[in-house]
């Protein structure tokens, strides 16, 4: 489904981002993945067959500076890039009264800014020379439905209005969509509050729990021709857990 593509991923070497290297590898595309832990990206590269085209580059998305030199290796190694997968992000489970004025700092600069960096840069590249393109930002059912973590909440609803208002300004060029998962089988979800996770699942109308290859279905397909008329959407992977 991407042969012939090349995808840019942040939030490449574990968990859902992980999971979607591996997958638009597996469907044909090469890959160039985006991580902020230069051991995890090491082992990524370590588990993946020699013959897939996987590049890896260590970042800090929240980082302006180093998203734009990152931009210029791309412009120089990799002119051909037309996707990118917005994954990169934190969750650090807290309550919004017991938030410092640092760490409220650090979810947003990661979770809002990061995906503006990459979004406005790569927006940049291929508008400039009018060439299609895809962008895939992964929000989450707390910015739709809210989230016992108000600042992580505020950060995935922003991504949708980022959503929105990128397909309006990329357009025509560059189709930008949004994927929302409810609670998904990775690390994060332990720190999840357990009263939290059953509201949850008492919501959902599957009883099959969502794993990270689901997700990345999801994003190969919006990746893919196969979703050409599709922007500026969010897709709801949440088990029929909430209805809009």
């Amino acid at each position: 489904m991407l042969k012939n593509r090349k995808v840019i991923i942040t939030g490449a070497a574990s968990g859902i981002g992980k999971e979607i290297v591996k997958q638009c590898l597996h469907v044909g595309a090469s890959v160039i993945a985006c991580d902020i832990n230069e051991y995890s990206l090491h082992e990524l590269k370590r588990s993946i067959d020699d013959h897939y085209v996987l590049h890896t580059y260590q970042l800090d998305v929240s980082k302006y500076e180093e998203v734009a030199k990152f931009f210029i290796y791309v412009e120089t190694e990799h002119s051909d890039v037309d996707s990118l997968v917005n994954n990169a992000g934190i969750y650090l489970a807290k309550n919004i009264l017991d938030y410092q004025a640092d760490e409220i700092d650090k979810v947003l600069d990661i979770n809002v800014k990061g995906f503006i960096y990459f979004s406005q840069m790569f927006g940049k590249k291929l508008l400039q020379s009018q060439r299609k393109g895809v962008i895939v930002n992964m929000s989450s059912v707390s910015g739709i439905e809210g989230s016992s973590d108000a600042i992580y909440g505020l950060s995935k609803a922003a991504i949708l209005g980022l959503t929105k208002s990128s397909a309006m300004n990329f357009s025509p060029y560059i189709r930008v969509n949004a994927v929302a998962p409810t609670m998904v089988n990775t690390p994060m979800m332990d720190t999840i509050p357990d009263w939290r996770k059953e509201e949850y699942l008492n919501h959902q109308l599957i009883d099959t729990p969502v794993m990270p290859e689901d997700v990345a279905d999801t994003v190969i397909f919006l990746l893919s021709d196969k979703s050409k008329h599709y922007t500026g959407a969010t897709f709801d992977i949440n088990n029929g857990g909430y209805l809009r």
